[in-house]
């Protein structure tokens, strides 16, 4: 209610409560308003609660309050009236010229007045309603057609899954509190920028404000037909099938400067051996049937027989496209991506291709990012696993511990 002085799309509009529940959740509000609240100047210390935008947007908030009011509204905490307010000074005065709003909580008899669920005041204004029964609570979450957020509060688990199903389709995003972790939460308007954030009908129409995804979300979106070379030149990610250079150095001595979309290394090939399965079975504890079982794993349908472990292929396939000496490749931070494709038998060999797929530096820094892709193949050229590599790259020529470096990039700086 009065963080940003209840203006923004995540305040708490509607305190839905057991009616046995709705006295002392009335009473616990003016407590902690009373504890918690005091309203003024923001540059006066002890102040937690502000004007609102403007003057027009305190009349507004008026007009919807006395709409909340007619339509049964009674209010239990706070008032309508001019507040009183510390003053920048530190001194005290009733304001009624400035932007102040006092937090109100109404409380609705009537928990199906239209009004309550319909109008929003977007300010410091909350309205309580009661239920007797679940179905009742459900019902009423959606007659706000469509929430951006609905806290449940229960620590009862047959309860939340019973809430959570039947207003799930009413909300973009739920926050389940309970006893173990009201305290640690991030609290009812704090949106997850890397999700989908955004409910049906008013509240955002399923997407709104998700990091990213908000920008992607007012773009253009177009889908692009082309050969794989087209494709490559036009969003600047190679694509499998476009032009590769496996000539020259190996990409990993070329820094970001010099690194070029399609830049790319074959590996030698390394052959599978069974004894190569069960020293690594032995070293990580993967014991996995499919990899000591001949007559499991042949059981098994996706398998002609004792198999390789993908993560020891993975792990070869660093080390058949590295290049090990100090250079512009400063770290690898991480896969995605990863897919098992086709089982590697004892006595099948492998091979890596590695190709630079992705550049992008990082303005601010003197490294940016790049994206490989690896495609691990077998002796019948089938694909093994494909994956992204992610590593750090320098953006100028790299040499560790040479006595030259610091000289170099003081050069450079200058």
């Amino acid at each position: 209610m009065t963080v940003k002085a209840g203006q923004k799309c995540t305040s708490i509009r509607r305190v839905i409560v057991p009616r046995a529940s709705a006295d002392a959740v009335t009473s616990a509000i003016a407590s902690r308003i009373a504890e918690r609240v005091v309203v003024g100047d923001p540059r006066a210390e002890g102040v937690t609660m502000g004007p609102l935008a403007s003057v027009e947007q305190r009349a507004e908030v008026h007009r919807q309050l006395e709409r909340l009011i007619a339509a049964g509204g009674r209010v239990v905490v706070g008032s309508t009236e001019a507040p009183t307010v510390v003053r920048a000074d530190g001194s005290v005065s009733v304001d009624d010229a400035g932007a102040f709003v006092s937090p109100v909580l109404l409380r609705f008899d009537d928990a199906s007045a239209a009004a309550v669920h319909e109008v929003e005041a977007f300010g410091p204004v909350a309205s309580l309603l009661v239920y007797d029964t679940l179905d009742e609570a459900i019902a009423l979450v959606g007659k706000g057609g469509g929430s951006l957020v609905t806290s449940i509060a229960t620590h009862d688990p047959a309860e939340a899954i019973a809430l959570m199903t039947g207003i799930a389709p009413y909300n973009g995003r739920v926050l389940v509190l309970d006893r173990d972790d009201a305290r640690t939460s991030t609290g009812h308007g704090s949106p997850v920028p890397h999700l989908v954030h955004g409910g049906p009908g008013r509240a955002g129409g399923g997407e709104e404000l998700g990091g990213i995804r908000a920008v992607l979300h007012h773009m253009q979106r177009t889908a692009i037909q082309g050969s794989p070379e087209m494709l490559t030149a036009i969003t600047g990610i190679w694509h499998a099938g476009a032009v590769s250079n496996h000539e020259g150095r190996h990409p990993f001595r070329k820094s970001l400067d010099e690194l070029r979309l399609g830049d790319s290394v074959v590996s030698g090939s390394r052959e599978v051996t069974l004894a190569d399965i069960e020293q690594f079975a032995a070293f990580t504890g993967d014991t996995f049937y499919a990899h000591m079982d001949e007559d499991a794993a042949a059981a098994n349908p996706f398998f002609p027989g004792r198999v390789a472990h993908g993560y020891l292929l993975v792990s070869w396939a660093a080390g058949l496209f590295v290049d090990p000496e100090p250079g512009p490749v400063l770290a690898n931070y991480g896969l995605e991506n990863l897919r098992f494709v086709t089982p590697v038998s004892p006595g099948d060999s492998v091979r890596v291709v590695l190709t630079a797929k992705q550049i992008t530096p990082r303005e601010t820094e003197q490294y940016g990012e790049v994206r490989w892709d690896a495609v691990l193949i077998n002796q019948k050229d089938e694909v093994v696993a494909s994956y992204d590599v992610l590593t750090l790259v320098a953006k100028d020529s790299y040499e560790a511990d040479s006595p030259s470096s610091a000289t170099a990039s003081t050069s450079l700086a200058s």
